[in-house]
């Protein structure tokens, strides 16, 4: 097992599509290295979920940002229990559901709700000394400067697997799911899933989570001791 640095200050983008194993990943490696965790995607969601309770148009980019500029967010970093209230309704289990899912690139592409966010993210960053950050713009766009940047992947089939055993869902269904979102994702005209050009590619397929932690905890070891 890698010898844990604690820097004073260390912050880990790590970025990815749907299924690569970024959550498990990144929570278990924010334990280790006794940081905090924020899942950038959960926002978006949690957005996503006020935005569906007001009834409001997914193509209606305008009324999207209204309600997420009026949405209060309250976001738990702790990696053992991540949580999430918008509006003071805990939002932990809705965000997860079909519903969001099937909503939320849509919402995720309005700029100004981008722009919101990655504010907000940015600013949970610079309030803790280390952290682990997780979604599909951090190394890119969020936080450029991260002292390790991660693009996790793996085979479109390992990745339905995963995700279909999380809800009991049809594996091919949450194929082609994914791979909606994937474009949906990639294709966006503001901050679309990318790796970035220096971040370090680790794909999962194939590997146990226990694996792949110890080799960020080696390569975060390597750039902070550097």
């Amino acid at each position: 097992m890698a010898e844990v640095v604690r820097p004073e200050k260390c912050v880990v983008a790590v970025d990815g599509p749907s299924g690569s194993g970024k959550s498990t990943v990144s929570r278990r490696l924010a334990t280790r290295i006794d940081g905090v965790y924020l899942d950038t995607g959960a926002m978006y969601r949690a957005v996503t979920w006020a935005v569906l309770q007001a009834g409001v148009d997914l193509n209606d980019p305008d009324a999207i940002a209204k309600i997420a500029l009026e949405t209060e967010l309250s976001i738990g970093t702790d990696p053992a229990a991540p949580h999430f209230a918008a509006n003071g309704v805990n939002v932990d289990v809705p965000i997860r559901g079909a519903e969001v899912t099937q909503a939320v690139s849509a919402v995720a592409a309005v700029p100004s709700v981008r722009k919101q966010l990655v504010a907000l993210q940015r600013a949970i960053i610079a309030g803790h000394p280390r952290i682990i950050v997780e979604g599909r713009d951090i190394a890119s766009v969020v936080a450029p400067d991260a002292d390790l940047k991660v693009y996790l992947t793996a085979s479109s089939a390992a990745r339905a697997l995963r995700r279909s055993s999380e809800g009991a869902a049809d594996v091919a269904a949450t194929e082609a799911d994914l791979a909606r979102r994937d474009k949906l994702d990639s294709s966006r005209k503001t901050d679309p899933l990318r790796q970035a050009d220096d971040a370090v590619e680790v794909d999962t397929t194939g590997i146990g989570i226990d694996e792949v932690v110890a080799y960020l905890l080696e390569l975060l070891n390597s750039k902070v001791s550097s």
